[in-house]
């Protein structure tokens, strides 16, 4: 019968296995990125432009509502041709400056709907299905608050619904923000790995990819087909997504199309939207997996859509891990160190360094590029581990509970990086978890002290790696929570 022991470094290496295949599933987008990657041929604009109804889902955004009003009356489109819908669930002053805006874009002659519900049923998803009623465009254009489409958005997008298999065109998300503090470099190197390589590599292998949620435009028709846009999970766009591709429709990634946005600068607000990602994400799976893997689509495009969607079982998997690592490195203390790496290295390297390989080719092709990527690798892969305890709340959330309360991200129009934020309204809410992001650290700090004393020195990498991540975060989020107790004012209030 086996031991605790032999049980506990079991557990310890079943854990860094499955862990290794998240990291060799990045490894496999980054050999479909090199393979495949291309540049699609623009097609031309149709002699017939079709109507383009545009959707603005806004809720309590006085900072950027306006602004992406703004940019929306400028697309370079014939004004007989748009629609413009501001579906505003605001309960704040955000009404009254859209109100305004709106009035002054009609009397320009611009076909510009403000949209009031009685109440917000359905979050997002119930907004847009609220303004396809009254839409009177064959497409459908989606932009968040915070997004800042440029005026040749609809000539670059339009064309591709020539061909009528054509559901969806996404284009890639850019940052207004990237240079603002260490935290949105960090999150902008996240999002040109998922943008540059991940989107990439599946639309150009012909594998499935995903709405984003904004940035993108649907053939209405597309839409309807799959079921509509539905709310029983905090990403309908990740669920309406996989719903279109299965009833056969084809979607379209465009990389060389940018429309930038404000990344969240605060980490409560950071934690907030990769909560909402990550239990929307694992609910679509629950949802989804089933019709994928019994549909007719080739193996290999069912296996990659099953790790995409469940991806974010990693978080829960790396809370464990982080827990067991030092008792399965003091239990093996008495064998010699540099055999065991033998066993634990190369399955580190696949876990880790994959992820680090990943993220900087994303930095490689990326135009507005971090002036110095690799030297913030370390800082990445740390936030990844530091964010696990969040996002593995979210994930066990959404494996036993559907839908939920959509919390959006307050958005503060920051531009530049001197741009202030710590006065103005809208806060995320600091959730207690934290503090075991705290402990876990101060259990890093003693491994660490545990580990030179017993002269463990091939661990100290490791575990500086968790004591960083989990610090950071925990340091970062102790420091937001003591910012709103301090301001009373600017508590969070509404989601």
């Amino acid at each position: 019968m086996p031991s605790s022991a032999d049980l506990l470094l079991a557990t310890y290496y079943a854990l860094l296995g499955l862990l290794a295949i998240f990291g060799a599933h990045r490894a496999l987008l980054l050999v479909l990125f090199y393979r495949h990657r291309r540049a699609p041929s623009r097609p031309p604009l149709p002699d017939s432009l079709p109507v383009v109804t545009v959707q603005l889902p806004l809720y309590n955004e006085m900072y950027v509502g306006p602004r992406l009003l703004d940019a929306v009356c400028r697309l370079d489109y014939p004004r007989e041709l748009l629609q413009i819908q501001v579906l505003d669930d605001s309960d704040d002053e955000t009404t009254e400056l859209l109100r305004e805006r709106v009035r002054s874009w009609r009397s320009k002659g611009f076909d510009v709907r403000h949209i009031r519900r009685a109440r917000r049923a359905g979050f997002k998803a119930g907004a847009l299905e609220a303004g396809l009623k009254t839409a009177r465009g064959e497409l459908l254009a989606v932009f968040d608050a915070d997004f800042v489409p440029p005026p040749d958005f609809l000539q670059r997008t339009v064309p591709w619904f020539n061909s009528g298999d054509v559901a969806m065109v996404q284009a890639r998300w850019d940052h207004l923000n990237r240079q603002f503090s260490l935290l949105t470099r960090i999150q902008a190197v996240l999002l040109d790995g998922h943008f540059r390589i991940e989107h990439e590599a599946r639309f150009a292998s012909g594998r499935f990819f995903n709405f984003n949620g904004t940035a993108g435009i649907w053939r209405r028709r597309a839409i309807e087909d799959a079921g509509g846009w539905q709310h029983d999970t905090l990403t309908e766009d990740l669920d309406l997504s996989y719903r279109a591709q299965l009833k056969g429709w084809r979607f379209v990634y465009l990389g060389d199309l940018g429309v930038p946005a404000e990344l969240p600068v605060d980490i409560a607000a950071f934690k907030t939207q990769q909560y909402r990602w990550a239990k929307g994400a694992i609910q679509t799976a629950r949802k989804l997996l089933g019709p994928i893997l019994r549909s007719r689509n080739p193996w290999w495009r069912k296996l990659e859509a099953a790790l995409h969607l469940t991806n974010n079982c990693s978080y829960p998997l790396m809370v464990a891990l982080s827990i067991l690592i030092f008792p399965a490195m003091l239990l093996r203390r008495g064998s010699d160190q540099w055999s065991l790496l033998l066993v634990d290295f190369p399955l580190f390297m696949v876990a880790t360094v994959t992820v680090v390989a990943y993220y900087l080719v994303g930095q490689t092709v990326a135009d507005d590029r971090d002036s110095s990527p690799l030297r913030l690798m370390p800082i990445v892969l740390a936030l990844g581990i530091g964010l696990s305890v969040n996002n593995a709340r979210a994930a066990l959330s959404g494996l036993v509970s559907m839908g939920g309360v959509f919390e959006r991200t307050p958005k503060y129009r920051i531009e530049h990086r001197g741009d202030g934020w710590k006065a103005k309204r809208y806060r995320a809410g600091i959730n207690g978890a934290f503090l075991f992001e705290g402990l876990l650290a101060a259990y890093f700090l003693f491994a660490i002290a545990v580990s030179v004393s017993l002269g463990l020195w091939v661990a100290l990498p490791f575990l500086y790696l968790f004591l960083q991540g989990y610090g950071y975060v925990f340091l970062l989020s102790l420091k937001a929570l003591l910012r709103q107790r301090h301001s009373p004012e600017l508590m969070p209030s509404a989601v």
